[in-house]
């Protein structure tokens, strides 16, 4: 029932109101009034006072607060709620699905979905119908059940950064129960084939109401490079007014931070859908772009990922002989120049000053000898994977390069001479190109007739040989051979560079076979059946709200399937790499248009904006309370008892009511406990813990960290202030330079949101000590639910490759030199970030300099909090050891949380020079 602007749950309950007029008159004839008579010995009673005194009747304002209270008290229970029109629109008392398509697309506004849907379970709830919630991204079979339950697993609900599919949603319709129900269904406002289908299903099974946001939907299709510059290409739904967007490029700088490292502005013309421009960066900021994303629009399509196809290749060209002056066309590198220079930048100079440059491809023209120097780094640098593109020519042919024995920078051995028009090897006229093999780099590539070889050098017969040429004559002969070291490659071209031994410079054929080798294979995507059999590990992958995470244990996909499968929950976008490349899947396709759903006019279609119910039963019942209790007083006071100590108990009564008076259901504003929070956490050092939800092992927590802050305050110049509990879904992170977190096996997962607040604030500088507890039972790792746990917490958190302290770590000396790290239990290992591969031992100095970086997680399970845990008195919590053993244990315990918070704040200081004659002192070396 409605009544204006307030509803009511139990109206029923209101017909009670009627009854008050009856309240009244008994209230006002019980006591009964009394007779009064005139008696002339009252008046020796004047001046006497009675202990307790009655009044003759009760008074009319009494009275008024005795109905307000009772008519409060039956209101109230009623169940009175605020503006219930808004969430309560359609008349339906039958089960109601709510259904959300789940795209990339909802992302933006999904907190406002979120919060309607939230309040449409609610109402159903009061109403006691039951719901049901499916997402056509992961669409399941609707099971319809109180709708208090699905409130709780509405965080669960969150679009995903794909679209529905149409078999899934063919699936999801042939799996409808046939009884009736009414259906809320949230758009994300795009047009797709299934939605006729869909809806003429729900509409044979009751109303349907369709719920869309109002924010324009906007997308960045993949990004190219051509022309010099990043081409760019945004999309939008709606064609309305011309509109600006601004276009970011995202990237680390040179010291691995997340940083925007260009932006550029595009325009949307008026009544047009796409927006196109570029943007003109640096090669080497180009190979730090790792996404691009529309500024404000929160979802997985308005972000492109960039894979190796964006990047520009550098190129060094070097030459056995320097040019001829007037003589550019018979220069080694003049047609290698005019066909690699449209897309790649080219490198010149000595080879020992290219290397250092890390191009990624080096072409030798016609050089011969390389020095030992040379040798040796131009061979590290192709076991890196580079490749080294090498041509014939007089010089080759001339020398004794892989002539008896095949040189490691060579694909084949050669023979003496080469072969050439009238030599003593020669061919009776050019011979031509014959067509390349299917297995070949140059498959598809027309070969043109005019093409011709009058010269080269002769590949020795080899078993190898076959599996080694990748282009032949119309002979068989060998044209270009090919071989791998290590994750590179070397290929020779049997024929010179320039049109001295063939007209193949000349041709465009030769720039299409350096763009196959040099550029295209790491620029253009490869054909799906060029990677059958192949797999291709996630590397990161892209959240429905437009954020990269890491993709962590995520099982590797087939190749071909990484090309051909649409999105979805087995092919998530993201960046996946292979042997040799990494390639983006991005939510949107160079094909993909954005076009606005259109609904049948019978279908309503509203918008998400909406007043939420306010209940008012909780205020009324509380209010009908201190009525009551107001009217206790008013009747003491009236008969005289409101005096001493009952007036000071009485007091108290009505204070304790109205301290327990229902208030809203949030204390503080978010921005006020935001504001509260930052001003406690930045004001002093403090530090602080996870909480698990464990009560016991928060409050030992907190303890702990109480005692090592005074530990710290007593015996260094930090002065931490009190501790802390941070919750991770709520709490900013960046306030605490440590973070303490006690495992438990049964302790909640992170959400999304929450794990990329951890990988933030571990790639700033933060460090988290996770401790597992459980050292007296079990080793690192799954041996024990706690490390269990541990794994699967850990899993989707950037953390980088462990192992256990090294003895010369600076951790062991930040502070106190130390050698093992008790906490309540010992001899558990303690693991940190693994030191570089290439750290060594300097003469003179007593440790290596490992990272230059705080390590931002250190691991262990000896229960360190119970070790520093201590009572409002400064008394220690829980025994450690036994005897002086005991204290001595707890003493290393606490000097280990010492040197875990001065290595926070002070890095490796401890590591510079400068110490190591007061170290090797304490040392004793």
């Amino acid at each position: 029932m409605i009544l204006g602007p307030i509803g009511f749950t139990a109206p029923w309950l209101l017909l009670t109101l009627l009854a008050l007029p009856l309240l009244w008159i008994l209230l006002r004839a019980v006591p009964p009034a009394p007779i009064r008579r005139r008696f002339p010995g009252v008046a020796l009673l004047l001046g006497l006072t009675d202990d307790e005194s009655v009044t003759d009747r009760t008074p009319w304002w009494l009275l008024m607060l005795r109905m307000l209270a009772v008519a409060a008290l039956i209101v109230g229970l009623a169940g009175p709620v605020l503006n219930p029109e808004a969430e309560a629109e359609s008349s339906g008392r039958g089960p109601l699905l709510i259904l959300t398509d789940g795209s990339w697309a909802e992302a933006q506004d999904w907190p406002t979905r979120e919060d309607t849907i939230d309040g449409m379970l609610a109402e159903a709830a009061r109403q006691g119908r039951t719901a049901a919630m499916v997402r056509l991204t992961t669409p399941e079979p609707p099971v319809f059940q109180s709708a208090d339950a699905w409130r709780t697993r509405l965080p669960g609900m969150a679009p995903r950064a794909w679209e529905p599919e149409p078999e899934t949603v063919g699936a999801f319709i042939d799996g409808l129960p046939d009884e009736e129900f009414e259906t809320y269904w949230f758009s994300d406002g795009l047009a797709r084939d299934s939605r006729a289908r869909l809806l003429t299903a729900l509409q044979n099974r009751g109303a349907v109401t369709i719920y869309e946001g109002g924010a324009p939907v906007m997308g960045l299709a993949p990004v190219s490079f051509a022309e010099g510059a990043v081409q760019l290409s945004a999309l939008r739904a709606i064609n309305g007014s011309e509109r600006e967007v601004r276009v970011n490029a995202h990237g680390r700088d040179p010291s691995g931070a997340m940083r925007i490292l260009d932006t550029t502005t595009l325009t949307f013309p008026a009544g047009e859908g796409t927006a196109t421009g570029e943007m003109d960066l640096p090669a080497e900021l180009r190979a730090r772009v790792t996404h691009f994303d529309i500024a404000g629009s929160r979802n997985a399509g308005a972000v492109s990922l960039t894979d190796d196809s964006l990047r520009r290749r550098e190129i060094a060209l070097i030459a056995g002989r320097e040019n001829r002056e007037g003589l550019e066309l018979l220069s080694p590198l003049h047609y290698l120049e005019r066909a690699l220079a449209p897309n790649a930048d080219l490198l010149d100079g000595a080879l020992t000053d290219i290397l250092p440059a890390n191009p990624d491809v080096i072409v030798l023209a016609d050089v011969a000898r390389l020095s030992d120097g040379e040798m040796q780094g131009l061979t590290e640098w192709v076991e890196k994977g580079g490749m080294l593109l090498r041509f014939a020519g007089p010089r080759l042919a001339a020398s004794d390069v892989s002539r008896e024995a095949e040189d490691p920078l060579m694909p084949v051995r050669l023979r003496a001479g080469g072969r050439n028009v009238g030599g003593a090897m020669s061919w009776g006229e050019p011979k031509t190109l014959a067509p390349f093999d299917q297995d070949s780099p140059f498959a598809g590539l027309p070969v043109p007739p005019d093409v011709t070889i009058s010269s080269q050098v002769m590949a020795q017969p080899d078993p190898t040989l076959a599996d080694r040429v990748i282009a032949r004559l119309s002979d068989g002969t060998p044209l270009v051979t090919r071989k791998r070291v290590g994750d590179g490659q070397v290929v020779l071209f049997h024929v010179s560079a320039n049109a001295e031994w063939s007209s193949l410079p000349l041709s465009g054929l030769f720039v299409q076979m350096l763009e196959r080798l040099a550029i295209s294979s790491a620029h253009t995507l490869p054909e799906p059946a060029d990677l059958k059999g192949t797999t291709w590990r996630p590397v990161s992958l892209l959240t429905a709200s437009g954020t990269l995470e890491p993709a962590g244990t995520l099982p590797g996909v087939d190749g071909q399937a990484l090309l051909t499968e649409p999105l979805g929950p087995d092919m998530q976008p993201g960046l996946y790499e292979g042997e040799d490349r990494r390639i983006a899947r991005n939510v949107l396709t160079p094909d993909t248009v954005l076009t606005p759903a259109s609904w049948p006019a019978s279908v309503p279609v509203v918008g998400l904006e909406r007043t939420r119910a306010l209940p008012l039963g909780g205020w009324l019942l509380g209010a009908a309370l201190v009525m009551l209790v107001a009217d206790i007083l008013a009747t003491l006071a009236l008969s005289g008892r409101l005096t001493g100590r009952t007036a000071t108990a009485s007091a108290a009564v009505l204070a304790a009511a109205l301290v327990l008076q229902p208030g809203p259901s949030r204390a503080q504003a978010p921005d006020d406990r935001d504001a509260a929070l930052a001003l406690a956490a930045t004001s002093e050092v403090v530090l602080a813990h996870v909480v698990t939800g464990d009560r016991q092992l928060d409050d030992m927590a907190q303890a702990g960290l109480k005692g090592l802050s005074e530990t710290l305050f007593f015996r260094t110049s930090v002065e931490p202030a009190e501790p802390m509990a941070v919750d991770l879904e709520t709490d900013e992170l960046s306030f605490f330079p440590f973070l303490y977190w006690p495992i438990t096996p049964d302790q909640p997962t992170p959400s999304d949101a929450a794990y990329a607040k951890l990988n933030d604030y571990l790639r700033t500088g933060g460090m988290i000590l996770f401790d597992t507890r459980d050292a007296d039972i079990a080793r690192f790792g799954a041996a024990s639910p706690n490390g269990r746990k541990l794994q699967e917490l850990a899993a989707p958190l950037d953390v980088p490759a462990l192992e256990p302290v090294p003895s010369d770590h600076v951790l062991t000396r930040t502070f106190y030199l130390l050698q093992d790290f008790p906490g309540r239990h010992t001899g558990g290992e303690v693991w940190v970030e693994a030191a570089p591969a290439d750290a060594e031992l300097i003469e003179g100095m007593p440790f290596r300099n490992l990272n230059d970086n705080v390590t931002p997680v250190v691991i262990g399970g000896n229960d360190w909090a119970s070790a520093w845990a201590v009572d409002d008195r400064g008394s220690p919590l829980v025994p450690v050891g036994r005897g002086f053993s005991g204290e001595r244990q707890r003493e290393i315990a606490y000097r280990f949380g010492v040197n875990l918070v001065m290595h926070v704040l002070t890095g490796n200081y401890k590591s510079d020079q400068v110490h190591v004659p007061a170290l090797l002192d304490r040392l004793g070396q």
